[in-house]
């Protein structure tokens, strides 16, 4: 038994416990949540975000914080195409793309986001980025992603996008992985 205990307690806090302590103050915050920006807040926009349990998947805090992350993001202050939850401050896989592939070019939520693969041939284009203010860079990108992630409600789903929405879907996991587009940018420039 004495071996047993600190096993169990070592996979007890391995476990998603629910949401910190932090990660509620800031879904309780503003409706329009303040952006986490380099290089002041590079140490946490650097780090990698964790998966949401099914704890987190089934609570009003979830729905919460997507409504802010929209709110924020559509945001004339903003005025984004994507935003990923590390840039408000919470440290969970979860992006809110604006789909330009899809009628209406809707913005959408996706928990437990993963890139599966890329495919397709390399595009270099423009990118900035909401942490990352004044600046610009030309960053090559595939113009294919195969996705894996959960709606909203729970719902397993898998994903090819292609276009200028692969392209956001690839920048905003990046911020999942702590990377930021100036770490892949062949040259930047000054907005």
């Amino acid at each position: 038994m004495k071996r047993i205990l600190p096993l169990l307690l070592l996979l007890s806090a391995c476990t998603p416990q629910g949401w910190t302590a932090r990660e509620r103050e800031i879904i309780a915050g503003p409706k329009v949540m303040n952006v986490l920006v380099m290089p002041q807040d590079s140490v946490f926009l650097r780090s990698q975000s964790k998966d949401l349990g099914p704890k987190e998947l089934a609570s009003e805090e979830l729905q919460i914080l997507l409504e802010k992350m929209l709110a924020t993001v559509q945001d004339p202050s903003q005025d984004g195409v994507g935003i990923a939850a590390p840039q408000v401050g919470v440290g969970r896989r979860i992006v809110c793309v604006q789909r330009f592939d899809k009628e209406g070019e809707p913005f959408e939520a996706y928990v437990n986001i993963r890139i599966d693969s890329l495919s397709g041939p390399t595009i270099c284009g423009p990118e900035g980025c909401l942490s990352v203010p004044g600046m610009r860079g030309i960053v090559p990108r595939s113009s294919a992603v195969h996705l894996s992630y959960l709606t909203p409600d729970g719902t397993p789903r898998q994903e090819k996008v292609e276009g200028f929405s692969a392209i956001i879907f690839q920048h905003e996991c990046d911020h999942l992985d702590g990377i930021l587009y100036t770490d892949r940018a062949d040259s930047l420039f000054v907005r």
